[in-house]
């Protein structure tokens, strides 16, 4: 290892010992520090306090899963600040659904873009059950080459875990597109399980969790990658 980077991130999420992923969170930070020197200070930001939290001031925001959230409003204010301020995003699983809904509200302009798990008679549902639940499922993304999620892979192909049920409802996939927002990550049957935005520092969502990946004690390359990026984010910012 040689020296330690350091930056300073907000994990967005109504912490529990019941979600797997929020526990594997100590084991991640350890080894990103041990194995790649990438040190990352982790202020945990529970959802309802996301309006009373500075997030313009943290060098990377990562939303984890875990929703239905306490404050659906704190989760999309706080992608809508990364998304708008350049921080380093990363949000997985439930991250990625409320990326998605972030997106559809304040860049399409679909004000009443709703997620079914919260409002389930809503007319404009962007997120919405999967056909098959992906709870406890494992399996193939392939990604877009030349992508931040293949560049951050350092492949085309992997085999991810998931814990969910809802996903983008494909109806809004080509306005989300047409908007800027792009689909990279795909599985075998083509459905979108990766997007990310071209015009920023780093904007990757998955819904899969790169976090549950392996043991705990090495991280997975689009873990590994988000640290990057906002270690590479805190180097410019003086405070």
């Amino acid at each position: 290892m040689v020296g330690t980077r350091t930056a300073r991130v907000a994990l967005i999420g109504d912490r529990s010992p019941l979600v797997r992923s929020h526990t594997r969170i100590p084991r991640l930070l350890e080894a990103l520090r041990v194995h790649d020197g990438l040190t990352l200070d982790a202020y945990w930001v529970a959802t309802e306090d996301v309006p009373d939290t500075r997030l313009e001031d943290f060098d990377g925001v990562w939303v984890l899963p875990g929703s239905p959230y306490r404050s659906e409003a704190g989760a999309l204010s706080a992608i809508r600040t990364a998304r708008e301020h350049g921080i380093p995003f990363l949000g997985t699983c439930g991250g990625f659904q409320h990326a998605l809904l972030e997106y559809a509200r304040n860049v399409c302009g679909v004000a009443d873009a709703s997620h079914a798990e919260t409002a389930p008679t809503a007319e404009q549902q962007v997120v919405v059950p999967l056909t098959c639940s992906l709870v406890g499922h494992e399996g193939a993304v392939r990604v877009e080459p030349g992508s931040l999620a293949a560049r951050a892979l350092g492949a085309e192909r992997s085999i991810d875990r998931y814990h969910c049920a809802y996903g983008l409802n494909p109806s809004y996939a080509e306005m989300l597109a047409a908007h800027g927002l792009r689909f990279t990550g795909h599985d075998d049957e083509g459905a979108i399980r990766i997007a990310e935005l071209r015009a920023h520092p780093f904007y990757l969502v998955t819904l899969f969790q790169p976090e549950l990946a392996g043991d705990g004690d090495t991280c997975h390359p689009i873990v590994r990658a988000f640290a990057e990026a906002a270690v590479a984010n805190a180097a410019l910012i003086v405070r």
